[in-house]
């Protein structure tokens, strides 16, 4: 059954934070709201307790096109959520004005299924969500390394339009954890904003998708 074809949307949650709290939080719920209101099919991926290896850019993936030389928990647990999921709502804390450390390596280690098939990402809908002990401590950049990310990938990045939401979700969490950013309405403002388009930009292309299918299937 092709993508386009089913009809519930595949999303795929992942918490960047090696702690179990605000991203976790943010990202769980999230995914909750998405099964809630919008009737997804979810999937969650979290950090938190694993040990995960840096890329060492060694080309084995080049090479051999067979995934990564890592056999940890991105290539055991995550690389085939990311392969079955429409759309992907990643967080991270913000780590000295940018993403974690664990989600850098993340999105480095992606490389590996790049490099296996290069339109393994291709159309597939991402958003970011960021959280930090600051009101203003590199929320936005953060995001934008998230959202650099699908552009290089050939997925389809989306924030949550103007007016709070630019580039996605921010919190403040002022170092509560999740007591912190459920308490930040405006945050929860943005997280909603954010996921409204994700859903809709995925259900779109989607839409367009089985429509091209169709018309191949039917010129045959």
């Amino acid at each position: 059954m092709k993508r386009a074809e089913r009809n519930k949307l595949k999303i795929l949650g992942i918490s960047g934070s090696p702690r179990k709290g605000a991203t976790d939080f943010l990202v769980r719920e999230a995914l909750k709201l998405a099964e809630e209101k919008y009737g997804a099919e979810t999937a969650y991926f979290s950090v938190h307790g694993k040990k995960l290896e840096f890329c060492l850019h060694c080309d084995y993936c080049i090479r051999k096109k067979e995934g990564c030389f890592h056999k940890d928990a991105i290539a055991e647990e995550l690389y085939d959520k990311m392969i079955w999921a429409d759309a992907w709502i990643f967080g991270t804390p913000v780590y000295q004005g940018n993403v974690s450390a664990q989600t850098k390596t993340i999105l480095d280690r992606c490389r590996a299924l790049v490099a296996r098939d290069p339109n393994v990402f291709q159309n597939k809908v991402g958003m970011g969500l960021a959280d930090g002990g600051d009101r203003v401590g590199g929320q936005e950049p953060a995001i934008q390394t998230l959202l650099n990310f699908y552009i290089i990938n050939e997925m389809i990045p989306v924030g949550g339009g103007a007016f709070g939401a630019n580039f996605g979700a921010t919190f403040w969490s002022k170092d509560l954890k999740a007591e912190g950013v459920s308490k930040d309405s405006e945050g929860m403002r943005t997280l909603r904003k954010t996921l409204k388009k994700l859903i809709e930009t995925t259900r779109l292309v989607n839409r367009v998708i089985f429509l091209e299918n169709d018309a191949a299937g039917s010129s045959k």
